[in-house]
């Protein structure tokens, strides 16, 4: 038997690892790929009328001082918001082959989004949002249409390779997709991502999902504090969180104008609002603080920074009509966190 012995010198050695560490491994987050984030969601457009003196009453007219007909939903909100702070963001969604899906797909690549894993079908219609804003209110009428027709086996190995992180919203909007919704985020964690989920609302008010099962593969539970009281049954938040920390890990609970709280493991952060004393509208707040919060938490950012940033994106999102108007490249996000909210954004 002969061996043979190989001398290399140190800085060859360090070459080599280096080589070593970019090689995909399913167990590790940092793997190569091409987008940081991928975006698995409902569709929709928004058509919002504002400047109403009253909600619509039956039988009545009202009349709107503007309207504004843009790219919705909470997913793509958050795509877009996120992908402006200047992170590379793919997305998966159902849309069907009309003139309101066409407009998704340009408003969704326009903001630097990849949009060539979005399904396209001719058997349903897009969705669409009809939002009515009065004072700092809003009542909402949804038509689902392609948001129905998404599930889990549409989500590849593939697009969840090509991404560090997942995140899902609006799992009660999709009834194709949430009783896969475990499977789906186990299937990322085993590929190495980190996850994430905004449940949203449940329009039925049932709040069906096995719950335990699925926070266990969720790495930053994203509800609002209306969503969480309903999920746990307990107006407390604190005995709200306690409820599921036996099996939720990071659990984020937004409480609109009184800031948010985060819980994980013995840590928790209250974080108050930045407030815009130029209130435009609210449509998107929350999913602009899901795109400030998960842009801090992919770079391995402090919990403190992680909310802090959250809640500066949920104040911009309000400076302007609509969930993505404020958010127009992170230039000009910057301006406004400095000038508003005299917050330094890095």
């Amino acid at each position: 038997m002969i061996f043979y012995t190989i001398f290399i010198s140190q800085n060859e050695l360090l070459h080599l690892k280096k080589k070593l560490n970019v090689i995909k491994n399913k167990n590790n987050k940092s793997h190569s790929t091409q987008f940081d984030v991928l975006v698995v969601g409902e569709l929709n457009i928004d058509l919002i009328l504002n400047g109403l003196q009253q909600f619509p009453e039956v039988g009545k007219e009202i009349l709107a001082d503007n309207m504004i007909y843009t790219l919705g939903s909470s997913a793509a909100i958050f795509a877009s918001n996120l992908s402006a702070l200047g992170v590379s963001v793919n997305y998966c969604g159902c849309i069907g082959n009309d003139d309101f899906g066409k407009k998704i797909i340009v408003d969704l690549e326009s903001k630097g989004v990849g949009t060539e894993n979005i399904i396209q079908t001719n058997h349903v219609k897009t969705g669409i949002t009809v939002a009515f804003n009065f004072d700092q209110q809003r009542a909402m009428v949804t038509y689902p249409g392609a948001m129905n027709e998404l599930n889990e086996n549409d989500i590849t190995d593939a697009m969840l390779s090509n991404a560090k992180h997942l995140h899902v919203s609006s799992m009660f909007l999709q009834p194709a997709l949430k009783p896969g919704l475990p499977k789906l985020f186990k299937r990322a964690k085993d590929l190495g991502l980190t996850t994430s989920l905004d449940p949203q609302w449940d329009t039925t008010e049932k709040w069906e999902s096995d719950w335990k099962t699925l926070l266990a593969f969720v790495d930053v539970f994203l509800p609002n504090i209306e969503e969480l009281r309903n999920i746990t049954k307990k107006q407390n938040v604190d005995e709200a969180v306690a409820t599921l920390k036996d099996f939720a890990n990071m659990i984020v609970v937004k409480k609109s104008v009184e800031g948010a709280s985060a819980f994980y493991k013995n840590e928790i952060t209250n974080q108050p609002a930045f407030i815009n004393h130029e209130f435009a509208d609210a449509i998107g707040a929350g999913d602009s603080f899901n795109a400030g919060f998960i842009r801090e938490f992919i770079f391995d950012k402090s919990l403190k920074q992680c909310t802090e940033l959250g809640a500066v994106c949920g104040a911009i999102n309000t400076t302007a009509h609509g969930g993505t108007t404020a958010f127009t490249d992170l230039a000009s996000i910057k301006k406004i966190a400095l000038k508003k909210f005299n917050y330094i954004l890095q």
